[in-house]
């Protein structure tokens, strides 16, 4: 605790001095870890970061020079990466983090070299969040983890109330499902996993699991694919797959076309497949009649706000001040929000 202290202490220290030289800045070095670039809604904000950053420095007169740098799904990466970042001393740090619970050697790192920093998208685990977040005086900008989980089980309560044999493909009473997870420690993939059934169910769908515990495929298409062919050869029952993520959703989709399933060709039987993103292949296989729904992340949002709240933070020496976002409940949060999309949506 001495050593954060210390640490946050001198963060604060540095950022003053930052702030009080911030009103003749007119160019920012700003860098951007981040997880992987072919995650497809990650590169969604990656390519609204770099608008963001040419429209923004328009708007205050400024020049932001954004550099990104991909660590390919690997933590060690990320942190030689970081390495290099608090040797070159850049202005600021964008964090995408590789893995949720190891952003402690990141945060040490800049701290101590007097870098901010604010994470974005993978939100640090809970277990971590108050060392990497919250006592260095940090921000992370993300979603509320449960609402897409929730948004989730309000659609496909809506469908089972309009019309159960929708859902209850094989109108035994009871909905079979199956839960795509990203991964086991990330409190998006744990909400998102969680309130999807648990919405469901309070909004009266007769959900059953077929298998005790999520299947994670790691937000990969591949993964995915591979696994559902796997688990429907185990539990053709299956009606329900809700997916963490639309790339995963994609796999699901791939691995039931080749049983003939949620092809979009009339007459051809298909599950329930809900995701989460609105990237443009989910939102392609829901006009197509393949997926079923999703639920927005809204990439360009999130892209922005990365950048204006970085932004403001080197030139008021406030994440907020001046700026039309508010903290969360949290108290180290900007949350940006979901929406449901579903084929009306689409059309």
């Amino acid at each position: 605790m001495k050593k954060l202290l210390v640490l946050a202490l001198a963060l604060v220290m540095a950022l003053g001095c930052v702030s009080a030289l911030a009103e003749e800045a007119t160019e920012y070095d700003i860098r951007a870890l981040i997880w992987k670039y072919d995650d497809t809604y990650g590169s969604s904000v990656r390519q609204a970061m770099m608008a963001a950053a040419e429209e923004i420095g328009a708007e205050l007169g400024i020049t932001i020079n954004l550099t990104m740098y991909d660590a390919a799904d690997d933590m060690a990466k990320q942190v030689e990466q970081a390495t290099i970042l608090v040797g070159e001393k850049p202005d600021f740090v964008i964090i995408n983090l590789a893995e949720v619970a190891s952003g402690q050697q990141l945060v040490d790192m800049f701290t101590e070299a007097g870098i901010p920093f604010l994470f974005y998208n993978k939100e640090p685990s809970a277990e971590t969040v108050q060392s990497v977040v919250v006592e260095p005086g940090s921000i992370f900008i993300g979603t509320t983890p449960r609402e897409a989980g929730d948004m989730q089980g309000e659609i496909l309560a809506d469908m089972y109330n309009a019309d159960p044999s929708s859902v209850d493909l094989n109108g035994d009473g009871v909905v079979h499902f199956v839960e795509f997870m990203g991964e086991p420690n990330n409190p998006e993939a744990i909400a998102r996993t969680q309130y999807s059934e648990e919405t469901a169910i309070a909004l009266g769908v007769p959900l059953e699991a077929v298998l005790e515990d999520p299947i994670v495929a790691n937000w990969d298409t591949a993964q995915a694919n591979e696994r559902m062919t796997a688990t429907w050869a185990a539990h053709p029952e299956i009606e329900v797959v809700f997916c963490n993520n639309d790339d995963m959703a994609t796999g699901v989709i791939a691995a039931m076309n080749n049983f003939n399933y949620n092809t979009g060709r009339e007459g051809d039987p298909s599950l329930v497949v809900i995701g989460v993103d609105a990237t443009d292949a989910a939102f392609e296989a829901i006009a197509n009649g393949r997926m079923t729904a999703t639920v927005k992340q809204d990439g360009d949002a999130m892209g922005y706000a990365n950048v204006r709240i970085a932004v403001n933070y080197l030139q008021t020496g406030t994440w907020l001040d001046g700026l039309d976002y508010t903290l969360a409940e949290d108290g180290y949060s900007v949350r940006i929000p979901y929406a449901k999309i579903t084929a009306d949506e689409v059309e």
